[in-house]
């Protein structure tokens, strides 16, 4: 399962602002630190001012800030309002299920409790866990470490091309 890039954008606005609680956050700000697209943010933003985490302020001297306290907001919450599907696989959508292996398959079982595990750990973490130690000065997000190009905990293997007599891999 991965998370689209909308969700990734909510999260590290949030974040931001809960790093930066101290004054107003501007969407120029948030894209010229994330590097992100300031068109992209303004959707973002809009969407979490409709939901009621953030408070937005429009014209000169405006910008956002979090609308509830960080440790009241769950990230489990934010991924499902920001996320649009969680079908892991064609049976989790009855209209749309033509898998023949229904009546009789566990596997649905096995993802629905791996689903239910995944948001029973996302529930049990609130921004302020994801934000704990960061301050405006000394918030510290690196493109990288804001949820791209991270390098995998556990690398799988990497397969061997085979070689023919006579070449060197």
């Amino acid at each position: 399962m991965r998370l689209s890039e909308y969700t990734d954008y909510a999260l590290r606005v949030l974040m931001y602002c809960a790093a930066h609680r101290d004054r107003l956050v501007t969407i120029g700000a948030l894209a010229e630190h994330h590097g992100l697209s300031k068109n992209h943010l303004m959707k973002v933003v809009n969407d979490l001012a409709r939901q009621g985490l953030l408070a937005t302020t429009r014209g000169r001297g405006g910008g956002l800030r979090l609308m509830a306290e960080p440790e009241t907001i769950r990230i489990g919450d934010v991924v499902r309002a920001t996320e649009t599907d969680f079908r892991l696989v064609e049976c989790f959508d009855a209209a749309t299920n033509a898998c023949t292996l229904t009546p009789s398959c566990r596997l649905k079982h096995l993802f629905d409790d791996a689903l239910a595990g995944y948001f029973k750990a996302l529930d049990g973490a609130t921004l302020a866990d994801m934000t704990q130690g960061l301050s405006a000065a000394g918030a510290k997000f690196n493109r990288q470490s804001a949820g791209r190009n991270l390098p995998a905990v556990v690398a799988p293997p990497t397969p061997r091309r085979a070689t023919r007599p006579g070449r060197s891999a």
